[in-house]
């Protein structure tokens, strides 16, 4: 099931490597519209993290994203994983590989440990 929020892109984070050359970069959004905004931590995996590369800081974007939850350990975490990033006037940063659905996105088998 696919979610969308608007908000205020706070901080781009660097590109994470891990295992197989699996790649994943995080970003902060602020949440618009709200009496009390919100950070929230989502996440670009694989080619997705191109979705980034045109945008910085200050920009206002609506951000498509699905939500993965996996078990580790007998703990639970759950990941915000953007597939479609669109600007405040509606131009979409949508990459041009087929969207991903949550069930792809949750299957990410790491060869070590989480890195949380």
């Amino acid at each position: 099931m696919p979610f969308d929020i608007k908000g205020t892109i706070k901080e781009i984070f660097e590109v994470q490597t891990f295992a197989n050359d699996f790649k994943k970069r995080e970003f902060l959004l602020t949440t618009e519209n709200d009496k009390y905004p919100q950070d929230i931590l989502f996440g670009c995996l694989k080619d997705r993290i191109e979705l980034l590369s045109h945008l910085k800081a200050g920009d206002t974007v609506t951000v498509f994203f699905d939500i993965a939850c996996r078990e580790w350990n007998g703990k639970h975490f759950v990941n915000l994983n953007a597939w479609k990033i669109e600007g405040a006037g509606g131009s979409s940063n949508e990459n041009k590989a087929s969207e991903q659905t949550a069930s792809d996105t949750s299957e990410v088998i790491l060869d070590e440990e989480p890195p949380f």
